[in-house]
């Protein structure tokens, strides 16, 4: 298979998945390394295509229904699950994280995060990889970007926060 007819596949299963899809498995679907699909990813995205790359693989950029808000949290790296627990029990999607860098701006990572699978996956990644948070970079001051059904619910997850004492307030 050439790499246009590749790239075009992926594409298709990328609209037909409402899981992420690893560069890894999609390499083994392909009988190519991984290297080369994430440069299969790379050619979509310069070309034009909402690919979202996130610690589980990569997603197509969908419209969601809801509200979104950024909130603001400080904690420490051993109480990031603490953070995504409390908003996903509340029916938050933690969509990225965002740190703002002394000197390169704003920086983002996706997550996707909507269920306690999701925070798991996660979190098995953090630990088996030998990473920082991005959080890290800024003493553990971070946005995260997150989508619920309704701005009341939006205020339930940061009294929440509050209550844990997660939320960045001045």
């Amino acid at each position: 298979m050439d790499g246009e007819t590749r790239r075009q596949d992926i594409m298709e299963q990328l609209r037909m998945s409402d899981q992420p899809l690893s560069a890894s498995r999609l390499a083994q679907n392909y009988a190519v390394s991984r290297q080369i699909i994430v440069g299969d990813i790379a050619l979509l995205r310069a070309s034009g295509e909402a690919i979202l790359a996130t610690a589980r693989g990569y997603l197509l950029e969908k419209e969601e229904q809801g509200v979104v808000a950024k909130i603001a949290v400080c904690h420490r790296p051993e109480q990031v699950e603490e953070e995504l627990t409390t908003i996903v029990s509340l029916d938050g999607e933690v969509v990225d994280v965002i740190v703002d860098h002394l000197l390169y701006g704003e920086l983002r990572g996706s997550l996707g995060i909507r269920t306690q699978e999701d925070i798991a996956t996660f979190l098995k990644a953090y630990a088996a990889s030998e990473e920082k948070l991005l959080s890290n970079l800024t003493n553990g001051v971070h946005l995260h970007t997150v989508r619920c059904e309704s701005m009341e619910q939006v205020g339930k997850i940061k009294q929440a926060l509050r209550k844990k004492n997660l939320l960045f307030e001045e």
